[in-house]
């Protein structure tokens, strides 16, 4: 196996621009060369992004400020002014003491002058008015190393712009630092203040860590209500029950009966987020007409008094008194001696998994009961440093700009970092950290165009967040303790096909508490146990992964600042599921790809029979009579011709991380119509011309599907009724056939009749006919099934 086709490059044939490729960045001071540090030394906490520094100016609060006239005191608020940066604190009405407490964090490499002004002014309508400032010499300001404690603040006596002292002061904390500082997170940054206005600061453009709410499945089986009674008595009542938390909704078949009893048995599974502030809605209603259902009574459950468990045991049923809907008579309450109940059983099971993004690419394993959970096995690091090349998404002042943040998912923490404004090579260099406790798992972190910042002049695309590109790192195919430095293309697919928005560089390190018990984890399940002992169908994990991430989007859209319903679905690749002809194509050639090793041993076979080369074709005889002389070596022969595969294989081993691949993606040749289907919305928005024309090259690729299966069933039922007298000559033939084997074997040592077909099998060409042998011929003479289909 030649380099050109081992398993590593045997996909990898796409364009260079859309390739991974490896960088050599300084982390922490040192310098990264294949996957590996130059030099010994510590580089410290943050070791995987590069070292920036900031001045960093933190405006605590003011005393004794001059009062404005007999009105009351001023309207302040502080403006850090160096070069042509120019940062804001809020005002504050008549105030003599504000307190502001804000930190403003100006990159090192933008520093413009020696100075570095801190001016008090008092808001107007017109020219705000400066009250005082405080000057500092750059030169003279300390840096702070963590971890240090925080630079303590200290009150300075304002001036004006002549030096002279004015009334009034200032507690204020100026130092030299890194990204390192926890000043860095809730900081004002140089690169977000120009164009984003000082209210929305907080809210959009600041570094986070979300907590995803962990998940439950609420089980609920409704078996059976009592005493129920329609309010009109002339009809039988056809009554059905409906269970709903909070968007999700059930119902049960709708049941006849004259008796006050109706049973139902019928089960359900819910979705529900910790803490549980949603209720359990069950209403008996009477349906009345086509779609139209009557309310009979109802009762709520908090989830809160909901038993829980962690396996299989049985959950005993509760009675519940249901409620009227309305305020009844009082001759109706004296007619009503008992109230209706429902006879229901729930639970919350704690022993699954909730599924809340796509199977392929989960990120977290664990069950939802924490008591289940495993001790950690390992730590991933993540350092996102830049951007390169981004592709501009909107028009700020008639040009091209680009307001990107990053986002990471790994479990049920997420984090978000800052939003670089107006900068299409962002440098974030910001680390993360999270805890593996499975190491089948998938690190993904998506690039987005943030376009909450204001819309007098952005063209924000309808206020959703425009996605750049996304990564995904499956953590079993880095090796332990090596720093993983690439450059991976930001690929995302369009109507007219992939385009490349940019450029993303990361560093990524994965290291393990304890070799043994990495391996340890390969024999143990991938799901909890619940998964295997009571599984779920198909379909209503489909469901339920639907409902999960909707959940966990509103969730996490409450927070602040709000992680947005779009970036939580496309990072969770909700739409996964839906149909695209591109995507099956693209499976049934990694289903043709898979197959290709038995395809191309097939041909070899083929040709060692045909004697291509007659010494492969000499060998190939003399290995097969040495196996079936000595058949206890067939399985070691088996096992060590595969470690000398992969011992061969080592040598052109993967030395990146897995990407988005075009070629396996099936995105370079896609007709430009299945792009248009695969973005249209569910259901359809295209004109019925279209849909028709889709129908029908549906049906046509769905007829060679089922051309396909037919020819497989048939060939499995022609063996299925080879014994079923169907063909009564075709059976007693190979009647007597058998018997006849069956003597023959008795008789003869298994090693010659193994030799014998095999060397029949292997005969040389002149020996064979261009004919179908006898035994295919009876074969294809077999009957199926297929006189029967209609």
């Amino acid at each position: 196996m030649t380099p050109e086709t081992t398993p590593a490059t045997m996909f990898s044939q796409q364009p260079a621009e859309f390739q991974l490729k490896e960088t050599s960045p300084s982390l922490g001071g040192e310098k990264i060369v294949g996957g590996r540090r130059i030099s010994r030394e510590k580089a410290g906490a943050f070791d995987l992004v590069e070292k920036m520094e900031y001045l960093f100016v933190r405006v605590v609060k003011a005393r004794e400020l001059p009062a404005k006239d007999i009105t009351g005191g001023l309207n302040p608020y502080v403006e850090v002014r160096h070069g042509n940066f120019k940062g804001t604190t809020k005002h504050f009405e008549k105030s003599h003491n504000p307190e502001w407490n804000h930190v403003f964090a100006i990159a090192k490499d933008r520093l413009q002058a020696t100075s570095v002004e801190v001016m008090l002014k008092d808001k107007v309508l017109v020219t705000d008015d400066l009250v005082g400032l405080v000057r500092f010499d750059l030169n003279e300001v300390p840096t702070r190393v963590p971890p240090d404690s925080p630079l303590a603040p200290e009150w300075y006596r304002l001036e004006d712009k002549k030096g002279d002292k004015v009334k009034g002061e200032l507690m204020l904390a100026v130092w030299y630092g890194t990204q390192a500082d926890e000043a860095f997170a809730y900081a004002t940054h140089s690169d977000a203040t120009p164009a984003v206005d000082a209210q929305i600061l907080n809210s959009y453009v600041r570094a986070k860590v979300y907590h995803a709410p962990r998940l439950w499945y609420v089980r609920v089986n409704i078996i059976e209500a009592h005493d129920i009674f329609a309010s009109d008595k002339s009809r039988i009542p056809e009554v059905l029950c409906r269970a709903r938390i909070g968007s999700q909704m059930v119902k049960t078949k709708a049941i006849q009966s004259r008796m006050p009893i109706f049973r139902w048995n019928e089960e359900f599974m819910f979705v529900a987020a910790e803490p549980f502030e949603e209720q359990l809605v069950l209403s008996v209603e009477d349906r009345i007409g086509p779609s139209k259902e009557e309310v009979i009574a109802h009762v709520h459950i908090p989830l809160t008094s909901v038993d829980k468990r962690v396996d299989d045991r049985n959950i005993r049923p509760k009675w519940f008194n249901l409620k009227k809907p309305v305020v009844v008579d009082v001759d109706q309450l004296k007619e009503d001696k008992f109230s209706s109940k429902v006879h229901v059983r729930i639970c919350l099971d704690g022993g699954y998994h909730v599924l809340d993004e796509s199977t392929q690419y989960s990120s977290d394993l664990r069950p939802s009961a924490k008591p289940l959970w495993k001790p950690p096995i390992g730590v991933i690091e993540l350092g996102i440093l830049t951007a390169d090349g981004l592709h501009p998404t909107k028009t700020r002042e008639g040009k091209g700009a680009c307001d990107s943040y990053c986002v990471a998912k790994y479990g049920h923490k997420w984090v978000r970092t800052r939003t670089v404004v107006d900068n299409l090579s962002p440098r974030f260099n910001e680390q993360y950290t999270w805890d593996v406790h499975d190491h089948a798992t998938v690190l993904t972190v998506g690039v987005f165009d943030n376009c909450q910042l204001g819309e007098k002049s952005f063209s924000s695309n309808g206020n959703k967040d425009t996605k750049i590109g996304k990564v995904r790192i499956r953590l079993s195919t880095l090796e332990t303790g090596r720093i993983y430095t690439n450059s991976y293309p930001l690929l995302v697919l369009h109507n007219s096909g992939v385009k490349k928005m940019g450029e993303l560089h990361l560093a990524i390190r994965f290291s393990v508490t304890s070799m043994l018990n990495t391996m340890y984890i390969y024999s143990k399940p991938l799901l909890p146990k619940m998964h295997y002992t009571r599984p779920l169908l198909l379909l209503q994990q489909e469901t339920l992964r639907h409902q999960a991430v909707q959940l966990v989007a509103a969730r996490l859209g409450r927070m602040e600042p709000p992680l947005r319903k779009e970036v939580v679905e496309y990072m969770s690749d909700a739409q996964s599921h839906l149909w695209s002809m591109r995507r099956s194509r693209a499976n049934i050639y990694r289903l043709m790809s898979v197959f290709s090793g038995l395809v191309a041993v097939g041909r070899w076979f083929g040709q060692v029979c045909a004697w291509k080369n007659t010494i492969t074709t000499i060998l190939v005889h003399i290995l097969f009579l040495m196996l079936v002389c000595f058949p206890e070596l067939i399985l070691p022969t088996v096992f060590l011709y595969m470690f000398v595969i992969g011992v061969w294989n080592y040598r052109f081993r993967p030395r990146n991380p897995p990407h988005m691949n075009t070629k396996i993606s099936n995105v370079e040749q896609v007709h430009p119509d299945e792009l248009d289907e695969e973005f249209d919305v569910f259901p359809t928005s295209r004109s019925p011309e279209i849909v028709r024309m889709r129908y029908d090259r549906l049906r046509s690729w769905a007829g060679k599907m089922q051309t396909v299966v037919g020819d497989i069933a048939t060939q499995g039922e022609r063996l299925h009724l080879l014994l079923s007298w169907r063909d009564p000559r075709a059976t007693a033939m190979f009647m007597v056939f058998c018997l006849f084997m069956a003597a023959l074997l008795y008789v003869t040592p298994f090693q010659v009749v193994a030799i014998v077909a095999g060397f029949y099998v292997m005969r040389h060409p002149r020996f064979r006919h261009k004919l179908p042998s006898p035994l295919s011929n009876f074969f294809r003479r077999l009957p199926a099934r297929t006189d029967s289909l209609l």
